[in-house]
C-alpha cells in the first residue's frame, strides 16, 4: 500500500491547499484505503480504524456515555456497512467529547 503522505502529495489540487483541507483529504485516504468495492466499511473494521487511527482521542473516553453509545452501535451487527459520510459523523463526534480538544483549545497560537 501507498503512505497516505505520497497519497497526498499526488493529489495537485491540495499542493497549495490549507491544513484543515489535508487532515479532511488524509481522512477520506484513511477511509478509502479501509473500505470495499462499494466504498463502505463494515462496523467492525470501522472500530477497529478508528481505535488504530483515532486512538489519542479516543484514549481516557470509555466510561463518557456517548463513546459508550457509539462504541456499542459498532459492536450491534458488526458486519453491517457504513459509508463514507457516517464514518465522517463518527469521527466529528468522537473528536468532540475528546478531553484532547479541551487540550488543542487551550495550546496557545502565535501570529
Amino acid at each position: 500500500s501507498v503512505p497516505i503522505a505520497k497519497q497526498l502529495a499526488s493529489i495537485k489540487a491540495l499542493r497549495k491547499g490549507s491544513d484543515l483541507e489535508k487532515a479532511f483529504a488524509t481522512a477520506a485516504l484513511v477511509y478509502n484505503n479501509y473500505a470495499d468495492q462499494e466504498s463502505k466499511l463494515s462496523k467492525a473494521e470501522t472500530k477497529s480504524l478508528l481505535q488504530s487511527q483515532f486512538g489519542n482521542f479516543i484514549q481516557g473516553q470509555e466510561n463518557k456515555p456517548k463513546y459508550q453509545e457509539i462504541i456499542s452501535s459498532l459492536d450491534e451487527e458488526s458486519e453491517s456497512k457504513i459509508n463514507f459520510e457516517d464514518f465522517m459523523i463518527l469521527l466529528v463526534s468522537l473528536t468532540l467529547m475528546s478531553d484532547l480538544l479541551q487540550e488543542i483549545k487551550n495550546v496557545k497560537t502565535t501570529k
